[in-house]
């Protein structure tokens, strides 16, 4: 019998130069409190606005830097570590043992802008920007490359999964997905939360879209397209691919680590 374990699941983070990081802090602690077996972050962590194609020629666009991103996304990833890198060194300071989780994140289409950046220019780019800028690697984490899944106790994480013979994200409910992938997964990517089960003789399968995990507005939705939920996500009992889910928002985290609600909490500091 396999052994069952906990997931901790991290949506995309985007992070860039002038949003908010408090949630990161709160996400790393909260880790440190929950003590999983295993965190995958499910991609987009660094959002490379300077390298976004949609954006080329309009007014935003003006002024962005690749090596600001690169900082930016950096400076968020040390702040989602801080806690667990603080815990372990009182851990050794009191020769105690240390939390060393599994820790897994994928590139997303957002990180997936280097290389395509790279692609689109080998003989000015290659070799002077990389994926590698990004530091996931340095704080331990094992980076899969974009869209390669990632198998875990059964489940399959993927930034997204695609529709067969297209090479596109596969879209509908998480439901239909679910009967479409045949297996249990679960990705990020689209500002939504999601969630299906079905069971195949003695088992279970999940479906799971999450795709927010930060405290900004992004222009690009509009004033009615930023509504959405945002959070982590527990799986616990981790067998086979099949498993409990714990929705845990963004408010949850900001009531228990800062004493407050989230919408006092950012109007009071933003």
């Amino acid at each position: 019998m396999t052994e069952v374990r906990t997931h901790l699941v991290i949506p995309d983070t985007q992070a860039k130069a002038g949003v908010p990081v408090d949630h990161l802090y709160w996400v790393g602690q909260y880790i440190v409190d929950k003590k999983p077996d295993c965190v995958i972050h499910l991609g987009d962590h660094a959002d490379m606005p300077s390298l976004s194609s949609y954006d080329v020629g309009k007014r935003q666009y003006e002024g962005r830097r690749y090596r600001d991103d690169i900082e930016s996304a950096n400076a968020a990833f040390d702040v989602l570590n801080s806690a667990m890198d603080k815990h372990n060194r009182e851990q050794k300071k009191k020769q105690k043992r240390q939390f060393k989780p599994e820790l897994h994140i994928l590139h997303g289409n957002h990180e997936q802008r280097i290389q395509r950046a790279i692609d689109a220019d080998a003989a000015h780019l290659d070799g002077i920007i990389s994926l590698d800028d990004l530091n996931y690697a340095d704080h331990g984490w094992t980076v899969h490359p974009f869209l390669q899944p990632a198998w875990i106790d059964g489940v399959g994480y993927a930034h997204y999964w695609i529709a067969p013979m297209t090479g596109r994200p596969l879209g509908g409910a998480a439901s239909l997905r679910l009967s479409k992938i045949g297996h249990s997964f679960t990705m990020g990517h689209q500002q939504t939360l999601d969630y299906a089960i079905r069971f195949v003789g003695d088992k279970s399968q999940h479906g799971l879209v999450a795709g927010s995990c930060y405290l900004h507005h992004e222009d690009y939705l509009g004033p009615q397209g930023n509504h959405h939920w945002r959070g982590i996500i527990v799986k616990h009992e981790v067998q086979d691919g099949s498993y409990c889910p714990m929705f845990v928002s963004m408010d949850y985290l900001c009531r228990r680590y800062e004493g407050t609600s989230l919408s006092k909490f950012t109007a009071h500091r933003y």
